[in-house]
């Protein structure tokens, strides 16, 4: 029996080659696209403009991958994490981080079965990367979040953050495939300002970001503002250190103007002191970015511990008085494992 094929592996242009060598009309690809990626269809069925016996044709020689829901938790805060299952059996995780006062739907999606960067405080670096996701796959993170929102807070997404599961910037081409089918007025037209992309730091991704000009905001996983106590809590330093870092975030800027957050955990005795903050001014006055300083989340075999609130407030302070924009988030969803770091498909 034929293997059929997953038809949103291909692009419109394909389609309609593929439409018209079966003899049907090249607008038909055109009405099967605007299912896939305006309508979020998952099931051909559903596809009601196109005649019966197609259908059965597509059904015939095409599937439609969709993740499928495997379990969802709810916050006290009101953070819901979603368990996802993909056709392969693979697992990931993605964050609805809902802010009514304002007025902000933020998704947290994943790019990555797991993640091989190793990150010292992060529990999806304990686990091994096994694949990128596809496109749609985390095209589908964002459509099951957006109706869980709906459903929930009566509320559309405003926000789509690439922060979940995985470095998206190793899963570059999915990622970025990703994004053109949410952004794109043939699919879901969501602004790319309301999208941002975290990196842990890969220097010569960065720089492709900004050669492809990208619409989308940057964050990199800062969390330490010299190069001895990065390279101890995250690896990819070693290869990728701040001097070299810092130049490519500035292109980055110089290139597309977008804007540039610096995400900073704090931890208690290790990055929280008022020489660590100076450390990061000097990296501020490089690079034109705002910093978002987050509260340790603990993690299973880590010994971090969270900065004491007064610390935090001090570090902070001394940012604002050296004029370095900055917001001090707290975490949400500790209590289902859903904050920053701590995704890792327990049960």
């Amino acid at each position: 029996m034929e293997q059929r094929i997953d038809i949103r592996k291909f692009n419109l242009k394909e389609l309609k080659a593929y439409f018209e060598e079966m003899g049907e009309k090249a607008f038909r690809a055109k009405q099967v696209y605007e299912w896939l990626w305006q309508k979020s269809a998952t099931s051909f069925d559903t596809m009601t403009n196109l005649s019966k016996s197609l259908r059965e044709h597509l059904k015939q020689h095409f599937v439609i991958l969709a993740i499928e829901e495997d379990k969802v938790q709810r916050s006290k805060d009101g953070t819901i994490k979603s368990r996802y299952r993909l056709h392969d059996g693979h697992m990931i995780e993605s964050v609805l981080i809902p802010v009514p006062k304002d007025n902000r739907y933020t998704v947290c999606v994943s790019s990555q079965v797991g993640c091989s960067l190793t990150c010292k405080f992060c529990a999806t670096g304990q686990m091994k990367r096994l694949r990128n996701l596809d496109a749609a796959e985390i095209y589908d993170q964002v459509v099951k979040v957006n109706q869980q929102s709906l459903e929930t807070y009566g509320h559309p997404l405003t926000n789509i953050v690439y922060m979940g599961m995985g470095e998206p910037l190793l899963a570059y081409k999915p990622v970025l495939k990703s994004i053109e089918h949410l952004t794109s007025p043939q699919g879901l037209d969501m602004s790319p300002k309301r999208i941002t992309v975290s990196t842990a730091g890969i220097a010569k991704m960065i720089r492709k970001l900004a050669d492809d000009q990208s619409k989308v905001n940057l964050a990199l996983s800062l969390h330490a503002a010299d190069d001895e106590k990065r390279n101890e809590i995250m690896p990819i330093n070693e290869q990728n250190n701040l001097e070299v870092l810092v130049k490519a975030l500035d292109y980055f800027y110089q290139q597309t103007q977008n804007r540039i957050t610096f995400e900073y955990i704090a931890f208690q005795g290790f990055n929280d002191t008022i020489a660590d903050a100076k450390n990061l001014v000097r990296i501020c006055r490089k690079v034109p970015a705002r910093v978002n300083i987050i509260e340790y989340n603990p993690i299973d075999g880590a010994d971090f511990k969270k900065s004491e609130a007064h610390r935090i407030d001090e570090f902070a302070q001394y940012l604002r008085d050296n004029r370095v924009a900055v917001t001090v988030r707290k975490s949400r969803g500790k209590d289902i494992d859903a904050a920053c770091g701590q995704l890792a498909n327990k049960e």
